[in-house]
């Protein structure tokens, strides 16, 4: 029914986090991210873009 974690309650402070790879702020668990979690690691386009060009330079 729902794709939340089974601990969610309904308080935002439950939810998973993780830090950005690229800038280090914490990126809280989305539903939009429920498939791909484990695979997220940048908080934006632009901390991915950043990533990328730090790799090729």
């Amino acid at each position: 029914m729902h794709d939340q974690p089974p601990d969610f309650k309904g308080n935002k402070r439950a939810l998973p986090s993780k830090p950005c790879v690229a800038c280090g702020r914490p990126m809280t668990w989305r539903k939009r991210w429920a498939r791909s979690w484990n695979e997220v690691r940048h908080c934006s386009d632009a901390c991915r873009k950043a990533g990328a060009a730090a790799r090729t330079a």
